[in-house]
């Protein structure tokens, strides 16, 4: 027999019949896998979640943060269901029963995830039970403003007055005070002037208040308003107040740009001092020595 037709009936003896079995294995349970697993998730995400949203929802009329928050836990909860349902589909039922498994498996995701993600989870969670914090409410928060788009596990999506949306850590949202000067559809606008003491004060705020009912962009309830703030070195401090509706629908920068325009053009013709420059008191001696013809006395 030539050398080559004994390597080739080495070859061929030396192939184990077990080898093919365990490929077969290993295929049937990824088929098994990813046929249980598809059909979970499908039936969750396309019934399941849907169903409990609307129920939520129908529930929770005043609340539109379940809603958003609803969809996002239960889409979650399909998918843990869903891999749960591939291991037994794979074979491998024993795997959810042993629990020292399951300890080793909970400690890596704990582990994995890190005490920020887990922080902003249960904020989120907390985020979604306030009652005052829905999804179209103008919030204020020492970051920035803007509205609530949705509460996501890890953040909350706000978007800003200009058009931009910012993704904001539920920790932070939670840890910090909002603010909330506004109706849900209002945004209360607020305006510092200075004017001089020699002025006349009570014309100045009326001036303040006429100004802002002029444009039609300023709603009449609540009314226009202005009042003294503060009595500074050198001038007295106004302060006007005025609301406008729909505040993402409005260029707000545009509503205070022209509104101090207006002022400025206002107070000139009545002849109000805007912003006055501050006086500075000075003590102590003064001296000046006179250099020429006069310099002798």
């Amino acid at each position: 027999m030539s050398p080559i037709r004994q390597s080739l009936g080495v070859a061929v003896g030396q192939l184990d019949p077990t080898q093919f079995s365990e490929y077969e294995e290993l295929a049937s349970a990824t088929a098994g896998f990813a046929a249980a697993a598809v059909v979970v998730y499908l039936v969750g995400r396309l019934l399941i979640v849907p169903g409990v949203t609307r129920l939520v929802s129908a529930r929770n009329r005043n609340n539109p943060t379940l809603k958003s928050a609803t969809e996002t836990y239960a889409h979650a909860f399909v998918i843990v269901v869903a891999a749960v349902a591939g291991v037994v589909g794979a074979g491998y039922p024993s795997v959810l029963t042993d629990t020292a498994l399951v300890v080793a498996a909970l400690t890596l995701v704990v582990g994995v995830a890190g005490q920020e993600v887990i922080g902003a989870l249960i904020s989120g969670l907390f985020l979604v039970a306030d009652p005052d914090f829905n999804v179209g409410d103008w919030i204020s928060w020492p970051g920035g403003e803007g509205v609530i788009e949705a509460v996501d596990f890890r953040v909350t999506r706000v978007r800003t007055v200009n058009n931009e949306t910012i993704s904001v850590p539920n920790t932070e949202l939670t840890t910090n005070a909002l603010t909330r000067p506004y109706g849900r559809e209002r945004y209360r606008i607020t305006e510092r002037v200075d004017v001089a003491y020699d002025d006349d004060t009570e014309l100045a705020l009326r001036e303040l208040v006429e100004t802002a009912r002029e444009d039609d962009r300023v709603l009449d309830e609540p009314e226009p308003t202005a009042r003294i703030l503060e009595f500074a070195g050198s001038s007295v401090g106004l302060q006007a107040e005025f609301w406008v509706a729909l505040p993402m629908d409005v260029n707000l920068v545009d509503v205070r740009s022209q509104y101090r325009r207006r002022v400025k053009r206002r107070f000139d013709g009545e002849g109000l001092t805007l912003g006055p420059a501050s006086g500075r008191e000075v003590s102590g001696r003064l001296g000046v020595d006179l250099v020429g013809g006069r310099g002798g006395e």
